[in-house]
């Protein structure tokens, strides 16, 4: 069976990702990671998630970004919060995490490499985006080529590993549609950057902004509000 490497961050758009890993036949191999992030809850989410999508191995990653910092998701700076959409998507914000994304796809990689997987999903969206760099097309473009010089499947020009990125132009609204067309059970995801006590979601920052707009456009009700 042909194996996928998913990168899983427990929320809405990573969910949808194994929804349609699976669909497409894929044997699942999530990668979680614990990088030094506030709250621990998306680590949970992305557990369940794995579970309930019958994951081949889940690997909960563990690497400290709090020891570079520079993000308000790593270090004691605050979340931002009651953005408008307009600011959301028209600068970078302090939740970015510097080279996060790079860093992940070079360990998930790795992995894809060692177990004989010949595609790595990735959950980037560049329509309804938190304005970071590294999720736009044109840097998923550029890791495929960094990816097939990098390898030996890329060197040998047999088998080369893709980088799948299959929601990068889809709004939030269509990509909670597809999700549930496929059985996504959004109530164990987790979106919210600074949850509350509890563990709820603030609805304030901007990861909880744009999963309401989305299933404010799907028609559905959020599960988690």
């Amino acid at each position: 069976m042909k194996k996928a490497v998913i990168l899983l961050s427990g929320g809405l758009d990573s969910s949808t990702l194994m929804a349609i890993a699976k669909q497409e036949g894929y044997e699942l191999y999530p990668i979680t990671f614990r990088y030094g992030q506030k709250h621990k809850k998306e680590i949970n989410s992305a557990k369940k998630i794995a579970s309930v999508f019958k994951a081949k191995k889940h690997m909960i990653f563990d690497i400290d970004l709090k020891k570079i910092g520079g993000s308000s998701l790593t270090t004691e700076a605050p979340v931002p919060k009651q953005r408008k959409l307009k600011e959301i998507s028209g600068s970078i914000p302090s939740t970015y995490v510097p080279a996060r994304n790079t860093i992940f796809l070079g360990i998930a990689l790795a992995w894809a490499e060692t177990i004989g997987s010949r595609a790595i999903f990735i959950g980037v969206n560049s329509i309804d985006w938190s304005g970071y760099p590294d999720c736009r097309p044109e840097y998923i473009k550029a890791f495929q080529h960094l990816t097939d010089l990098a390898t030996k499947t890329g060197a040998e020009k047999i088998n080369k590993i893709k980088i799948l990125a299959p929601l990068i132009n889809m709004t939030k609204g269509e990509i909670i549609k597809k999700g549930l067309s496929l059985g996504v059970d959004y109530s164990i995801t987790h979106s919210c950057y600074d949850p509350i006590k509890d563990g709820k979601p603030c609805g304030m920052c901007d990861s909880c902004i744009l999963r309401k707009k989305g299933f404010a456009e799907a028609g559905i009700k959020d599960p988690l509000t």
